[in-house]
């Protein structure tokens, strides 16, 4: 089951001495995560790094901010992947208390910083969509602009044309199959649906 947080939050610990602050968003767009990270180190120019990762789809990217490498970013990013969290914008900022904490510590530092962010956050599941379109004469709009929402399908206005309307729908990726056939039956076989995009998570 994959997550999305549905609001800011964040999460401070104190490791040895070192000052660690857990901030994570949700984002929809590259654009967004630059401007989170952009915001929090804006926000926090006294700390030594803002250390931080993104996770939008299949893309992905993470930095350690000064830190060795290897020892900040990418933690980060493997924690919001273990928990199955995508379009997450997360930065761990710190503040250095003196004490040298060594790769393994920092890597340690960072992750569970992270880690202990995400699982306390408030999240909603992304469910799997797919979107459908279909043609329909005019004597069925009326008819299917009145069931489709009691199938559970969301609608975007219908383009009409010469000989009816065309309709784009989004719906759950389970639900694919029996609407297929509903829309079949419902136009007595005049109407078929064809898939336009697979896999869409909202």
């Amino acid at each position: 089951m994959t997550q999305m947080l549905t609001g800011f939050f964040s999460l401070e610990r104190d490791i040895k001495k070192s000052r660690f602050l857990a901030s994570a968003m949700p984002v929809a767009s590259v654009a967004q995560a630059e401007a989170f990270i952009a915001d929090i180190a804006a926000a926090g120019p006294d700390a030594t790094h803002h250390c931080w990762a993104w996770q939008i789809g299949p893309h992905c990217r993470c930095h350690d901010a000064g830190e060795p490498s290897g020892t900040a970013g990418k933690p980060i990013l493997q924690v919001a992947v273990a928990q199955k969290i995508d379009r997450v914008a997360i930065v761990v900022s710190r503040w250095f208390g003196g004490i040298k904490l060594g790769a393994g510590g920092l890597v340690r530092a960072y992750a569970g910083t992270a880690a202990e962010c995400l699982r306390a956050a408030p999240k909603e599941e992304l469910i799997e969509r797919v979107r459908l379109t279909f043609h329909c004469p005019f004597s069925l709009v009326g008819l299917m602009q009145a069931r489709l929402p009691e199938w559970g399908a969301s609608m975007e206005a219908p383009i009409f044309d010469a000989d009816g309307a065309r309709f784009l729908l989004t719906l759950p990726a389970t639900s694919r199959e029996e609407i297929c056939v509903r829309i079949t039956n419902l136009t007595n076989g005049q109407s078929e649906a064809q898939i336009v995009e697979e896999g869409v998570l909202s």
